[in-house]
């Protein structure tokens, strides 16, 4: 059985245990090794020039491919049932890398009005520098991203559930929406994470994530990441990451891979608590409810 195959056939807990791992292992190891290393030795000069060329696979520098970046890459890429991801210094990294490769100048893009802070600041004053314009709606109602279309609209960006207000877009219907403009749509998938949510499956082009929050768990590491739908867009998201430097370090992605090992355990007992607070709630004394 092919590695996909079996991946498609694992349960989404054991894909977060067992997704991303170096395929063979250099020693036979359980745990996938960071490799703290700026550059890659080639085996001859022609290897190296037939990776830098890019006719064929191999590592070169960690700006470009890191071994342990490419295993947290591959575990969040599964989890979202994505074609390929890609690990980012932080999640805003994510973000401005998204912007950067499917934005052209003059575009405008429609957004929730809730969006992360940083993510709505750097529209509004940087892009915008580029002739981006921004228009930012309440996306849980359909309308409002309707009536916000213009002709250079390019991207529709949403955050859902938002945080921390907790509205809900309707990923589908959105994504119907942005297709027929002729627009990608993008998500934010943080505040959900794949194990509750893969909007992916719901026709979003692009999702990014802040891993330092539910995905790491831990608030000892920062990191984002992007999971394409198509190697299209993979290839030029890719691109301008790499161009642009906002990559990881493998030691970060080790921290995440190992916070991302604990999250089906972790979302779990959330909701648990969380349906246990709210029925505490709703069935006190003093509840106006």
């Amino acid at each position: 059985m092919k590695k996909e195959e079996e991946n498609q056939l694992m349960h989404k807990s054991t894909k977060a245990i067992h997704a991303g791992s170096l395929d063979p292992p250099v020693y036979g190891e359980v745990s996938v090794p960071i490799f703290q290393s700026a550059t890659f030795s080639f085996p001859s000069a022609e290897e190296g020039a037939s990776r830098f060329s890019g006719e064929r696979s191999g590592y070169i520098y960690t700006r470009l491919n890191n071994p342990t970046n490419n295993a947290l890459e591959e575990n969040i890429a599964i989890l979202e049932k994505g074609f390929a991801g890609m690990a980012t210094a932080t999640g805003m990294a994510a973000v401005t890398t998204v912007y950067l490769a499917l934005l052209s100048q003059d575009a405008h893009i429609v957004a929730t009005d809730s969006l992360y802070s940083a993510s709505r600041v750097v529209l509004e004053t940087e892009f915008s520098r580029f002739g981006v314009r921004s228009t930012f709606v309440d996306t849980s109602d359909l309308r409002n991203i309707e009536q916000a279309l213009q002709p250079r609209t390019e991207m529709i960006y949403i955050e859902t559930p938002a945080n921390p207000t907790m509205k809900i877009t309707d990923i589908r219907s959105t994504a119907e929406i942005a297709h027929r403009q002729g627009a990608s749509l993008v998500a934010d998938n943080t505040f959900a994470s794949p194990y509750l949510q893969r909007p992916l499956e719901h026709g979003a082009d692009v999702v990014v994530h802040s891993l330092t929050k539910l995905i790491n768990g831990h608030s000892d590491v920062v990191g984002g990441m992007i999971v394409t739908k198509t190697e299209t867009l993979f290839k030029r998201l890719r691109k301008v990451l790499s161009l642009f430097g906002g990559t990881m370090d493998p030691h970060q992605a080790w921290l995440i891979l190992r916070g991302v090992r604990t999250l089906p355990l972790r979302v779990e007992r959330g909701q648990e608590n969380a349906m246990r607070l709210a029925e505490f709630l709703r069935y006190h004394p003093k509840s106006s409810g």
